[in-house]
């Protein structure tokens, strides 16, 4: 088991933690993360686009002059692809834009990419996350403490306080430990991770 050190809010060093080889050390699977990726902004398309090919334009069904003799190029219909007003060529029609993958590469994807954060030292531990008030002001204080600009924080709770006070910072996102993806982990260039939600992960995906 990789042992990390764990933090408070103040980011001075408060004990350490084993973290479950199961879950935070496994082998990392690059082309499981590439396709959870993928699926994952995939899924995120509507596929509502739609334009209508000269077949489906209203008009144009008399020949708008004859075949010969008038000194024009030969035309059949107003609604052409060259006339204005016309159908469009290879129109974009709807269609689901749904990659999908089963459980067992969701999880080994997710397990992956977590891996790779603890690898990288990317991955923070705090013990806990709490605050008095709302206040951005506060949350960015702890991520100075902890010498953090971007990152994703996972909450095993949703604490209003800690949600509410990050939701300004640009550069922050929080999250349930039901709720994290493989996108988001990989997004951010750091991971803070409460003690109780490593136990939550820990306890879902061993």
């Amino acid at each position: 088991m990789s042992t990390v050190s764990v933090y408070n809010m103040e980011g001075k060093e408060v004990g350490t933690m084993e973290l479950n080889d199961a879950v935070f050390g496994v082998e990392v699977n690059e082309h499981l993360v590439h396709m959870a990726v993928v699926a994952q902004l995939a899924n995120k398309r509507q596929g509502t686009q739609k334009a209508k090919t000269r077949s489906e334009v209203s008009g144009g069904g008399r020949k708008p002059w004859r075949q010969k003799g008038t000194g024009h190029a030969r035309q059949g219909s107003t609604r052409a692809p060259q006339w204005t007003g016309g159908g469009v060529v290879f129109a974009p029609t709807p269609r689901d834009y749904t990659i999908r993958l089963n459980k067992k590469e969701k999880r080994l994807a997710l397990k992956s990419a977590l891996t790779s954060r603890v690898q990288e030292n990317k991955l923070i531990v705090v013990d806990e996350l709490k605050f008095d008030e709302i206040k951005t002001k506060n949350f960015q204080n702890t991520l100075k403490n902890l010498n953090v600009e971007k990152a994703l924080v996972i909450l095993n709770e949703n604490d209003a306080n800690v949600v509410l006070s990050a939701r300004n910072i640009p550069t922050v996102k929080t999250a349930l430990t039901n709720t994290i993806n493989v996108f988001d982990i990989l997004k951010y260039s750091t991971v803070i991770v409460t003690k109780d939600a490593v136990a939550t992960i820990e306890e879902v995906y061993a």
